[in-house]
């Protein structure tokens, strides 16, 4: 089948590379790409706003299959336009992307359906959340209702902070995100991510992974869009995997239904296991980044049958099989990010980087100019590892690591190292 995916990050290479080893892919389309994508698919320049393009493409090229990678798309309901028009999507339509796309949907159907989750209130002006804070208790989550590119949260350790976060929402810092906020109880415990493929009734459960969402080593520094993960997460134990599909995200799935809103596509929780067990953080609507190149490297089976069955239904039917082996991932962002950070350097040794078999070098933020690999983002690239354990997985990734010529990033030396320690307890 001709696929089309939007995208253009690590996340989106890591699904070109699983859909370049698929038995059913034909051509492979990407909008807008990257570099490294470049190398297994075609890029176009498609206004993925414009979904009137972007059907007339999928029209004049056989695209049967659409792949939406980022979020915004599936808020904005490019699947509900695809579909209308009979060209298959990949993702949830606009209704069920509100899981993502309004944090306060989310908190309400919880609510509604006993899902676990943190206590919340919802506020859409500034002086009721502010009357709320004095009698709260502290540390406590202030999140902007809506999209903020992850930067809409603010844990406050008092009340001065928590007053400030939530002018900041209602002054605009976040734009139309902040005009509504969540204000809920700050959870304890070990987040870890957990993944689902979903046709509406049916979850296929997903290898569960750990991102490190700092930018420095030991989890301290600004929050980022991820500067590592590993799979599997091993605070996820099976009996942990089994109460979170049957606590969690097979509630959402019924009580989506019943709602009118049957949610197809990849249902991403964010979840803090506590001492009471799994409870909702939030959720998004696609693969995560960078937990997808973690999942794509250990990934066996055949990805695209299991998408279209996603859009179809039928899910039920299929498998998806994994390697046991773990896999870690580092990510190398351009110096100065998340803050400023300039683009343009050269990128060498990736060949050399990429010479094991267990070794696989996703790209985000990059281009290709004259044959050379330049920066062009914040996030440049992913190094991915398998290995019989999480520790030989990082090692392999930062052996890897000390082959590429860069001197304009950086990246975390630490990844992985909740895992690690679990693995020498054991010993």
């Amino acid at each position: 089948m001709g696929v089309l995916l939007i995208g253009s990050g690590g996340r989106e290479h890591a699904l070109v590379y699983a859909f370049s080893r698929s038995q059913a892919a034909g051509d492979i389309y990407c909008t807008p790409g990257n570099g490294g994508i470049a190398e297994l698919a075609t890029c176009v320049d498609l206004d993925v706003t414009d979904h009137r393009s972007v059907i007339g493409f999928c029209e004049n090229n056989n695209v049967e299959l659409v792949v939406v990678g980022p979020e915004l798309p599936l808020v904005d309901g490019l699947v509900d336009s695809l579909e209308a028009k009979g060209i298959k999507a990949f993702g949830p339509t606009k209704a069920a992307a509100q899981l993502e796309g309004s944090k306060a949907f989310t908190k309400q159907l919880c609510s509604k359906y006993n899902i676990p989750t943190a206590d919340y209130e919802v506020f859409d002006e500034a002086q009721g959340a502010q009357n709320y804070l004095n009698d709260c208790s502290y540390p406590i989550v202030i999140k902007a209702d809506g999209l903020a590119a992850g930067k809409g949260v603010v844990i406050a350790d008092d009340q001065a902070q928590a007053q400030q976060a939530v002018q900041d929402c209602f002054d605009g810092r976040f734009g139309e995100a902040g005009t509504s906020i969540v204000i809920e109880e700050c959870l304890v415990g070990e987040e870890a991510s957990f993944f689902a493929i979903c046709d509406g009734e049916y979850a296929m459960e997903l290898p569960t992974a750990q991102d490190h969402k700092c930018a420095y080593d030991g989890d301290i520094g600004p929050n980022t869009g991820g500067m590592g993960a590993y799979s599997p997460a091993p605070i996820m134990t099976d009996e942990m995997c089994q109460r979170t599909m049957s606590e969690i995200i097979m509630p959402t799935l019924r009580g989506m239904k019943a709602d009118g809103m049957p949610f197809k596509g990849v249902l991403f929780a964010g979840l803090m296991i506590t001492s009471k067990g799994p409870e909702l953080i939030e959720y998004n609507v696609r693969f995560g980044d960078p937990e997808c190149q973690v999942l794509m490297s250990r990934l066996r089976s055949d990805l695209l049958p299991v998408m279209l069955a996603s859009s179809n239904g039928g899910l039920d039917r299929l498998v998806n099989e994994f390697d046991d082996r773990p896999a870690v991932t580092v990510v190398m962002a351009s110096n100065g990010y998340p803050g400023a950070y300039e683009s343009g350097s050269e990128i060498k040794g990736l060949e050399e980087a990429a010479g094991d078999a267990d070794i696989m070098i996703f790209h985000a933020g990059t281009k290709i100019e004259d044959g050379r690999v330049l920066a062009s983002g914040g996030r440049v690239l992913n190094i991915t590892a398998l290995g019989e354990t999480v520790l030989q997985a990082r090692d392999k990734a930062y052996a890897a690591i000390e082959k590429i010529d860069w001197p304009q990033g950086f990246y975390r030396k630490d990844i992985g190292w909740r895992a690690v320690a679990r693995e020498q307890e054991t010993i």
